[in-house]
């Protein structure tokens, strides 16, 4: 599925095959995140996996991410045929993965013969790619993963996306998976502030306006449980995939070799492991302005 109705096109041999995974009702960020997606001409978007995001706010969490895949759709008048289910629970140790239509659909986009390179994005838990991987291990080199999640490098820490399967998050480090990782300082960099929104999101039509609303509502929620936020800003911190798949910010990475999370989510550094792509950084209001300028051409067609 290919969105490109815009006056430029993408040159021949630049399009890129996408699958997005996706705790889409985790938070209110994922949503901007798939939009972008969508809307990006680059981008062969073959995929859209709902992920589950725990069981702690809430027993049905994948289905929580499907129903609201499916709603922004259907918002945005797009075919749902590329939605699929993820796992509904994390794995229960490094060798035993969970089946799900949204593993069998990486196994399966991996494996064609296609001259498009498949990039797969997960901006929750790596359930879904570990799963897919001890299923079919010849997928290794035949995609490229970028994860939003990870605690602060060197050391790590607590960190949510991780928290919902450290066992999946160390099958994919000790694979031979290419990884690029954005850890939570930086996709922390996503700064957008409420009225920005308010002025370059919620006018366009019912997409921009349920993306609007849904974030107020739950950074009200957040905002009530924690008192020290400003109340005036977000961080939309899925976006960064979007903006490493159109410019992959080629001095803004180190090569690192890849660790093993503990239990508690701190990274064990194994020097002899193969090297992982760890950002630093990422241009946010690159990312920030691309996506206003699509949402807006969308909703004026």
């Amino acid at each position: 599925m290919i969105y490109d109705k815009y006056s430029f096109k993408i040159p021949e041999g630049m399009g890129i095959r996408v699958i997005t995974d996706t705790d889409a009702k985790n938070e209110a960020d994922d949503q901007y995140c798939i939009v972008h997606t969508l809307l990006s001409p680059r981008f062969d978007n073959v995929g859209m996996i709902a992920a589950h995001f725990g069981d702690k706010r809430s027993k049905t969490s994948m289905e929580d991410s499907y129903q609201e895949v499916v709603k922004i759709f259907d918002l945005m008048k797009f075919e749902k045929s590329i939605i699929r289910k993820g796992a509904t629970k994390c794995l229960p140790d490094m060798q035993t993965p969970v089946q799900s239509e949204g593993a069998k659909l990486i196994i399966e986009e991996a494996m064609k013969d296609d001259e498009k390179p498949l990039f797969v994005t997960f901006l929750g838990p790596l359930t879904d790619l570990a799963s897919a991987y001890l299923i079919e291990p010849r997928i290794a080199d035949r995609l490229t993963c970028i994860w939003i999640g990870g605690g602060v490098y060197p050391t790590g820490g607590p960190e949510y996306n991780l928290s919902n399967d450290i066992n999946a998050a160390n099958v994919v480090f000790n694979s031979t998976i290419p990884l690029w990782q954005v850890p939570r300082d930086v996709y922390h960099q996503m700064i957008v502030s409420i009225t920005e929104l308010e002025e370059k999101v919620a006018p366009y039509g019912e997409i921009g306006k349920y993306l609007y609303e849904q974030l107020i509502e739950a950074a009200h929620k957040a905002w009530a449980k924690k008192p020290p936020r400003t109340g005036e800003v977000w961080s939309l911190g899925d976006s960064p995939v979007v903006g490493l798949m159109l410019w992959d910010h080629m001095h803004d990475f180190d090569w690192i070799p890849a660790p093993n999370a503990t239990e508690d989510m701190y990274y064990v550094h194994k020097l002899n492991n193969r090297p992982i792509r760890v950002y630093k950084r990422i241009n946010s209001r690159f990312i920030l302005e691309d996506f206003f300028s699509k949402i807006k051409k969308f909703a004026m067609q």
